[in-house]
């Protein structure tokens, strides 16, 4: 079964074809990071803009490259929350207009449920079969950070999660305090590797009432507040090491709470997901940690940890197979929970 997948919840506009949930046709991006980075973060308006000129062009190479008409996919999988709202209703308005008109099943597919999915898309290898729930899922990206129990391809249960900022958002603020270009995440990753962890020390949140709930509000304006202060005196901060204590905070928060969530609730298989996923630090920390723990670990390549469309045609597939389907009413949502989640 080949399903088509859609995104456009943020500044990519991005299309793919993927067979069976597990082996990619297609998949097509196209990113406005060059646009928006003289502003230093994403304009919203400016967004929708572009993906409303590139989702004709990007869908159709995404169908060519595959080799495929609309006529022999087997559904249309969009994202529809959550995500800028003029941005989602792009891709959501283009994916019902295909869908009306080819006569294909229109399948929802929630963004975060997309990021775990992208882990389905990894082969497997002579030590490690592909992955299939029951897992624990790390999800972390610019706008969510949380350990989600994956009970089956399309139901969660979030086990903890940010109270403030996601991981995401803090490595790209403070980024840009530190002076570097937009996206921030990768400059910091690649400071990092030149700098000192134990230059700084910075703070730590005392989280009550969840063990394995996140904050970074307190550790983005520490970071913040010390280069605020360091300009003010003529000060100089060496910005190599205070991104490499910066990356090794947030890998090791998230870390520690996956690992103890993971020996509390009995799971033997942990997988990272979302756009920090491809943080060198998160990426490199948690995957010892699952070593010296006896966990199987899985974590996409790093092109399916930002946004990306085949992840979201794999979760399609899944949520096919479970009669997860929408009709001509659907509608883009800028804040939703997962699947069956309540709200905090």
């Amino acid at each position: 079964m080949r399903i088509l997948g859609i995104e456009s919840s943020c500044d990519e506009t991005a299309a793919a074809v993927v067979e069976d949930g597990r082996r990619i046709l297609s998949n097509v991006i196209a990113s406005q990071a060059e646009e928006h980075k003289q502003f230093g973060g994403v304009v919203p308006e400016l967004a929708s803009r572009r993906h409303c000129e590139n989702i004709l062009p990007v869908v159709s190479k995404a169908l060519a490259d595959a080799d495929m008409t609309i006529d022999e996919v087997d559904g249309i999988a969009v994202t529809y929350a959550p995500g800028l709202i003029g941005a989602l209703l792009v891709g959501v308005s283009f994916a019902k207009g295909l869908a009306m008109m080819s006569g294909k099943p229109l399948i929802p597919v929630h963004h975060t449920e997309g990021h775990a999915a992208a882990n389905y898309l990894v082969p497997a290898t002579e030590d490690q079969p592909v992955l299939e729930p029951p897992y624990l899922g790390l999800i972390v990206s610019g706008g969510h950070t949380r350990i989600a129990e994956v009970l089956d391809y399309t139901t969660f249960r979030t086990v903890g999660r940010t109270r403030d900022d996601a991981a995401g958002e803090c490595f790209d603020k403070c980024a840009r305090a530190m002076g570097f270009p937009y996206p921030g995440g990768v400059h910091v990753d690649q400071a990092a590797q030149r700098g000192n962890a134990k230059a700084f020390k910075l703070p730590k949140a005392k989280m009550e009432g969840s063990p394995y709930d996140f904050s970074f509000s307190g550790l983005k304006t520490y970071i913040v507040n010390l280069l605020h202060h360091a300009e003010q005196v003529g000060e100089q901060v060496n910005t190599d090491d205070l991104s490499a204590a910066l990356q090794q905070a947030i890998a090791a928060d998230v870390t520690k709470k996956t690992i103890a969530a993971a020996k509390e609730l009995g799971y033997q298989t942990i997988a990272l997901s979302g756009g920090v996923s491809a943080n060198s630090g998160v990426r490199n920390m948690l995957s010892e940690a699952c070593r010296k723990n006896g966990f199987r670990f899985y974590m996409p390549p790093v092109a399916l940890c930002g946004d990306n469309a085949a992840m979201i045609a794999a979760q399609g597939y899944f949520n096919l197979a479970a009669g997860i389907t929408a009709d001509e009413s659907l509608n883009a949502v800028a804040s939703k929970e997962l699947r069956g989640e309540t709200a905090l």
